[in-house]
């Protein structure tokens, strides 16, 4: 009785199977990673440098965006639609009244004025990024939003405040255009100016 033979197997083609397998695992594995938010802190102060003024309490709003990704201002459970006009009340607020060109509350309880607000932005390493982003956003709306306004009072025919800092960053912008502009954006500036600070998460 004839012995069967025994087929041979292509070696060069199992090794070409073997390499897109690897390869298919290469693509489609996810590998994990720890996800948060770092922030650089500024550099350490100089020994013979003076200590900054004290900052009264009521004009610092604390905003904290925490692990869960709810947002608390002052302590206080907000919606994410709550912190533009939140933040202007607070920057608006003229509490010690020398502010001429302030239209807020004049609460006892909050920000002298708009040079003394400062706006605080902390969250922890676990925050989602999406939503911390959100809220920088938001907070920065809010400055735009006033000096917008002051935009209206002091340059009527001038094109929008966002649209002045666009034109003025552009490279395409003629000098001529940008050296009109200029003055424009710093005296916007200097009435709501932008004192957000982002504060470095927690360690656990």
């Amino acid at each position: 009785m004839a012995k069967r033979s025994i087929p041979e197997v292509n070696a060069g083609s199992m090794a070409d199977i073997a390499f897109l397998l690897l390869i298919f695992f290469l693509v489609t594995t996810t590998i994990e990673s720890n996800t948060g938010i770092t922030v650089k802190l500024p550099p350490k102060p100089q020994e013979n440098t003076p200590p900054p003024p004290p900052v009264k309490e009521k004009n610092v709003l604390v905003v904290v965006v925490n692990k869960n990704n709810q947002l608390l201002i002052n302590n206080q459970l907000k919606e994410l639609k709550d912190v533009k006009q939140t933040a202007i009340d607070f920057l608006d607020n003229n509490g010690d009244l020398s502010c001429n060109y302030c239209e807020g509350n004049k609460e006892a309880l909050s920000s002298d004025n708009p040079d003394k607000a400062v706006i605080s932005l902390r969250n922890d390493r676990e925050t989602s990024y999406k939503t911390y982003i959100a809220v920088q956003n938001e907070l920065i709306a809010a400055y735009n939003e006033l000096r917008e306004r002051e935009r209206q009072k002091k340059f009527p025919n001038e094109v929008p405040y966002v649209q002045i800092e666009e034109e003025f960053n552009a490279a395409r912008t003629p000098q001529a255009r940008k050296d009109h502009l200029e003055p424009i954006i710093l005296e916007l500036q200097k009435r709501f100016p932008r004192k957000l600070i982002e504060t470095a998460p927690k360690k656990h």
